[in-house]
């Protein structure tokens, strides 16, 4: 059996997984993303070699003893540890697989890294183009247990909605600042005392409202009846929350009304994750499946075992 160190990269987080005999037997987990490397990737290399360093000590391995370490995500960019270019979808298994870098990092370990690539959506227009990093391994992960009838929703940073075509191929993306957006619009506006990202429930009746309101008045006007129903109409933490939330979700859940499959696979934490399941078995006929958090937290270091041994 082959041992792997594999990296999620993405634009906050870092996790770093060790893969002994094919199973997932340690994750690390850092806040060093592509953000913290817009200036320089010093620190990213640090915490990378570090990590690797301590993997390897714990469980009493040498450099010799991995195979590769598989690099997905966001540190193959520009601001990550080595870029590596999009390919062009559609895009499956084998061009991810075809599409590696080789790479020797001597400054971080000896231990070769295969870089996968991400994948892009070329359209003739803005509207129609599309591109991923990280979210194309994930999705490798993931089709063993789901197949290609379903679209896949992935909560985050910037959610993803993609779809395969019958061979497995990555054949179209939507992308949202979902993620980056929530954090931006209740730390650095006026909803910052409105609205409590800490919640750790969401009350339905206010998550649909604020659903509906953005659909109807619009997400700039929607938003600010946030303060309004917490200061004048004094509804809870939970709910001001939820109206919150409904409405900065209501044009990806429109978007996943068009998205041309029976049904749709959601990942991600639950934060995100079930209050989507909950407005889109609401407000469209899709099946909806959730996937288990233990899932959702090995599938991208899975899809990169998968693509790399493809």
């Amino acid at each position: 059996m082959n041992n792997y160190i594999t990296i999620d990269g993405g634009t906050t987080n870092i996790r770093l997984s060790l893969i002994k005999d094919n199973n997932i037997i340690k994750t690390i987990r850092f806040s060093i993303g592509a953000k913290t490397s817009i200036n320089g990737n010093s620190e990213l290399k640090k915490a990378v070699k570090e990590s690797i360093q301590k993997l390897l000590l714990e469980f009493g391995l040498t450099e010799k003893d991995i195979t590769a370490v598989l690099a997905s995500g966001m540190i193959t960019s520009e601001y990550g540890l080595h870029e590596v270019k999009h390919i062009i979808a559609p895009a499956g298994i084998k061009e991810l697989h075809n599409s590696m870098q080789k790479v020797v990092l001597n400054d971080i370990s000896a231990i070769p890294f295969y870089f996968i690539s991400g994948v892009i959506i070329r359209g003739d227009l803005p509207e129609n183009t599309d591109m991923m990093r990280g979210e194309e391994t994930e999705i490798m992960g993931l089709t063993d247990n789901y197949g290609f009838d379903y679209a896949y929703l992935l909560p985050g940073s910037h959610s993803k909605l993609i779809t395969l075509d019958n061979l497995g191929r990555i054949n179209s993306c939507k992308t949202m600042l979902t993620g980056e957006m929530i954090s931006a619009l209740s730390g650095n506006t006026i909803l910052k005392g409105t609205v409590d990202l800490s919640t750790d429930s969401y009350d339905t009746e206010y998550l649909i409202r604020g659903y509906e309101s953005c659909i109807k008045y619009g997400i700039n006007e929607t938003l600010f009846k946030t303060r309004v129903l917490k200061n004048i109409f004094g509804i809870s933490v939970a709910e001001s929350y939820s109206y919150f939330l409904g409405t900065v979700l209501a044009n990806e859940i429109e978007t996943v009304k068009k998205c041309g499959k029976n049904g749709v696979v959601i990942g991600g934490k639950g934060a995100l994750k079930n209050p989507m399941a909950e407005l889109i078995n609401n407000k469209t006929d899709l099946k909806v499946i959730t996937i288990p958090d233990n899932i959702t937290d090995n599938c991208t270091a899975k899809g990169a075992v998968k693509i790399f041994e493809y």
